[in-house]
């Protein structure tokens, strides 16, 4: 048997594991209706943010002076040019939903993002190190969660200003020790198993036994934990911009739009509740499908 036919049979056994693990990966995220329901919810959130200039009928911006306050269409003096109504200034609420579901999902995937490369960086060097470094990291991890996060997140935008940038600093600060104690736990659990024992005897390199060895084995926590971030940034830079602290007027920003309508609450119902709507399903579609998530990828709930 030659080399190349070694290789190529390894090359397909791995990937055979790989379509597996998807596999068995998909067989307990499907069984939550639920978590697939909000996955198939959240995909089409995502299209719609991709395709905005397409599919929104008008720029989000434009005013149309004839049609202030308009109803939706299907109420007496609603029009079908407007499905949903017109907001004070007479813009397109579907137009600016439309377009505010880019804002929300970008606000969710650099919060994230910042919030989990910078977490598991501080977990790592908490979880692997021990000792002084740890208790600096932690400490200082405690102090943050020892005030309520919507506070210190408006207490952190009012020292840097009003804006959806430093709104998503603010989030991402907020968020921080969630990563990096749930990174600490999986480091030390996966610190004092045999393979690790294995790879320091062999004399593996410090950073890649942090970053190789033992952090891809620490990932499924944290990805159950990202998708149930991603849904409280949403929330929380919809609250900030409703507090006028984070997305600034005229973004067609959900939380934005929630606080330049409350004042015709009573008479333009419209304005009001469908940003509230559109908040209110995408975040418990991302709750729902990161259910799912955890369910899929915690062992202790998978069936023997």
């Amino acid at each position: 048997m030659t080399e190349a036919t070694v290789y190529e049979e390894n090359s397909d056994s791995r990937q055979g594991g790989r379509l597996a693990l998807l596999s068995e990966f998909w067989a307990y995220f499907s069984e939550n209706r639920g978590a697939v329901i909000g996955l198939i919810f959240f995909v089409c959130i995502v299209i719609v943010a991709i395709f905005a200039g397409y599919l929104a009928p008008h720029n989000p911006n434009e005013q149309f002076r004839e049609a202030f306050l308009q109803p939706p269409f299907w109420q007496d003096g609603g029009e079908i040019r407007f499905p949903l109504g017109t907001d004070a200034v007479g813009r397109d609420v579907l137009s600016r939903l439309i377009h505010g579901s880019r804002y929300s999902l970008f606000i969710g995937c650099i919060v994230v993002s910042v919030s989990l490369v910078v977490g598991v960086m501080l977990g790592l060097c908490a979880g692997f190190f021990r000792g002084k470094v740890e208790s600096v990291i932690m400490r200082v991890m405690d102090v943050v969660l020892a005030f309520p996060s919507l506070l210190l997140a408006l207490v952190l935008v009012a020292i840097l200003g009003p804006s959806l940038i430093n709104a998503m600093i603010a989030i991402a600060i907020v968020q921080q020790p969630h990563y990096v104690r749930l990174t600490r736990a999986a480091v030390i659990g996966e610190t004092a198993r045999d393979y690790v024992t294995a790879a320091k005897v062999i004399g593996v390199r410090r950073l890649r036994l942090m970053f190789v060895t033992i952090l891809p084995n620490c990932m499924a926590p944290l990805i159950v934990q990202a998708a149930l971030s991603f849904s409280s940034a949403i929330l929380d830079a919809a609250a900030l911009g409703f507090l006028g602290m984070g997305a600034q007027p005229p973004t067609p920003e959900w939380g934005t739009m929630l606080a330049e309508a409350r004042e015709f609450i009573l008479r333009a119902w419209w304005v009001v509740t469908l940003p509230g709507v559109a908040i209110l399903t995408t975040v418990l579609a991302i709750n729902l499908m990161g259910d799912g998530l955890r369910d899929a990828l915690d062992p202790k709930l998978k069936r023997s």
